[in-house]
Order: C-alpha cells, then sequence, then structure tokens
C-alpha cells in the first residue's frame, strides 16, 4: 500500500493538503506520522526520512512499489495522474486551469497569513488575531485576495465547493480555512460560510479530531504559546 509521511496534524498545514485530498478522494494510503523535532541534524524525524526523501521534509508520497514524491503540489498533481478515477481536478479544462492557479497562488503566497498566524488547530488566538490584523497591511492584503478568490470561484461553481465538487483546490485551502477560523480573522459572508463547510468536511474533520487527540507540545511551532 501507498504511504503518505506526514508530520504533526495539529502543525502541519504543509501535510494536510495531500491527506485530506487523498481521503476525500477515497485513495487508500498508510499514515506515517514523523514527529517534528528537525531543529537539529540526527534527530528522529532526520532519520526516518533519510531513505524516504532526498528533501527531508514532508510531506512525502510513497507509492507500493517504493516510488517517492515530495512536496504537496507535487503529491497532488501524481495523485491526479496515478488515479484519474478520483477527479483530483475538476473535469471542466477551464475550471481545472483556475483550480491550478487558485493552489499554486495558495503554494507560493499569502506570505504574510502563513508567518504571522502560523496552523496551530488545539488552539484560539482571537486576541492576536485582532491585535495582527490591527498592525499588518500585508495580513489584510492577503486575506481580502483568498476572499475575493473563494467569493468568485463560489459564485461561478454555485459550490457547495470552490469547483461545485471538492477537489485538490478545497483540500489546498483547509489549513487557510483552519488560520482564519483560529485567529478570528475578519471574512465576507460568503467566505465565513465556506470555512464553516469546509471545515465540517469529512476528511478535514478526521484530521482535526486526530490533531486534538495528539496532545504534543512543539515549542518550534508555537510563537503565541509557552505551553499547552
Amino acid at each position: 500500500m501507498a504511504q503518505l509521511y506526514i508530520g504533526n496534524k495539529n502543525y502541519s498545514s504543509w501535510s494536510m493538503r495531500p491527506w485530506v485530498l487523498a481521503r476525500a478522494a477515497g485513495i487508500a494510503f498508510e499514515e506515517v506520522m514523523v514527529r517534528f523535532d528537525f531543529a537539529e541534524p540526527g534527530t528522529q524525524f532526520h532519520k526516518t526520512l533519510q531513505n524516504v526523501t532526498p528533501a527531508g521534509r514532508v510531506p512525502t508520497w510513497v507509492d507500493d512499489d517504493g516510488f517517492a514524491v515530495w512536496d504537496s503540489l507535487a503529491i497532488i498533481e501524481h495523485l491526479a495522474d496515478r488515479y484519474p478515477q478520483a477527479h483530483v481536478w475538476p473535469l471542466d479544462a477551464k475550471a481545472r486551469s483556475r483550480a491550478r492557479s487558485l493552489c499554486a497562488e495558495m503554494h507560493s503566497g499569502f506570505g504574510s497569513l502563513r508567518s504571522l498566524c502560523p496552523m496551530n488547530i488545539e488552539a484560539f488566538f482571537p486576541e492576536q488575531g485582532r491585535g495582527l490584523w490591527a498592525e499588518h497591511e500585508g495580513l489584510r492584503k492577503d486575506v481580502a485576495r483568498i476572499d475575493e478568490l473563494w467569493s468568485e470561484a463560489l459564485a461561478q461553481s454555485g459550490g457547495p465547493w470552490l469547483f461545485g465538487e471538492f477537489s485538490a483546490a478545497d483540500a489546498f485551502y483547509a489549513p487557510i480555512a483552519m488560520r482564519l477560523s483560529r485567529f478570528s480573522l475578519p471574512v465576507s459572508a460568503a467566505a465565513a460560510a465556506y470555512i464553516e463547510r469546509l471545515l465540517a468536511h469529512a476528511a478535514v474533520a478526521e484530521w482535526t479530531k486526530a490533531a486534538l487527540s495528539e496532545q504534543q507540545y512543539v515549542p518550534e511551532d508555537e510563537p503565541y504559546r509557552k505551553t499547552r
């Protein structure tokens, strides 16, 4: 069976994307969770991954024949090629290209949101969110752009997901929805409703439940807490 190497579910937004997509698409895989302890060389994190991927990072997908693919966007494309029946991307050609554009923009953009509001599923930071919102124009611009992307896609597709049926685009934005929720950042009514639907999706809810059960504290991923 294929394997998906991931980091802690509470923190690992990159791991969440292919995991949620594969679950939602019904693609079978074995999960291998590697605890985030990568600050120093020679830790269990590095030892586990050194013979799996030359990148030494998660997520990494390993086919049942041992072929490895790393980076969340590359994994999504690999799954689309390997499991065409899963409909990873929208069937319509233009919708498929637009979905890829949304994923690519998410993959390389929104730096302020990423750095200021890291994913932390078990914690809620509304006070920090209000302060960050007031202080950082870049954060406001990132959220406005995300809201624009979502609202436009939902209006064109008719929902409930960005391109009608659940696709890679929705899986890619699940960690963004988690950040916006945990930091209580303001969005439009359409975006707020989409966040609610996305967090309630079966695959996202399964990931969230597992994240809450981890009860592992990784200091390097905790800019706003000193303890759990």
